[in-house]
């Protein structure tokens, strides 16, 4: 299915090393003509690191988008009864964002904006950034794999030997996995290689 002409979400959590590979996938969504709503989670609002500044980020994102982002629950909620978003993309998702969703949790901007989207059967594509995917969140990606209207970007280990318990998504494949959702299907392979020696 076409992207453009669709109303996704994107919806950005805290795995701060990854904000350089969501800014182009940010710029070719709103490229390919997609209406772009961006979501912010608490912890990408209030934390300066060693990669970006909170509120640099935040303006870089509200000029990419042309949108200013969602910051609470409370703006979130209506994007259930109004069914502003054809899909929700979340990335990158954290370990601590895929054990809240898992486990029915509601308590940022971006959880809410899953639960509004699910609510009307309409998908919500994961490209997960995680130190613990194969650790303790390993049942928790599970669960959520399993579920109904939640799609992967496909995955693999980043860094095997150093952070055996590491799963990041391939971002370039953002697009494919969006369209492949919009039609309820995954996108495959799911599990991938993302490491060469």
């Amino acid at each position: 299915m076409e992207l453009k002409g669709k109303t996704i979400g994107v919806a950005i959590t805290g795995s701060h090393c990854t904000y350089d590979e969501i800014r182009p996938v940010m710029k070719k969504l709103v490229e390919l003509g997609v209406n772009v709503i961006p979501i912010v989670s608490y912890t990408v609002q209030t934390t300066d690191t060693r990669f970006a500044q909170a509120d640099a980020w935040i303006a870089e994102i509200e000029q990419i988008t042309g949108r200013k982002p969602i910051t609470s629950i409370v703006e979130a909620e209506p994007l259930g009864p109004s069914r502003l978003l054809d899909a929700l993309l979340i990335a990158p998702c954290t370990g601590n964002t895929i054990s809240r969703l898992a486990n029915a949790m509601t308590d940022s901007p971006v959880l809410m904006a899953a639960k509004a989207t699910m609510r009307n059967d309409r998908p919500v594509v994961l490209a997960i950034s995680t130190n613990d995917g194969l650790g303790l969140n390993m049942s928790n990606i599970a669960k959520l794999m399993s579920a109904k209207n939640i799609f992967m970007v496909p995955f693999g280990q980043d860094d095997p030997f150093k952070k055996m318990n590491s799963l990041v998504a391939n971002m370039d494949l953002v697009y494919a996995t969006l369209e492949a959702a919009l039609e309820k299907k995954q996108l495959q392979p799911v599990l991938i290689e993302r490491y060469k020696k």
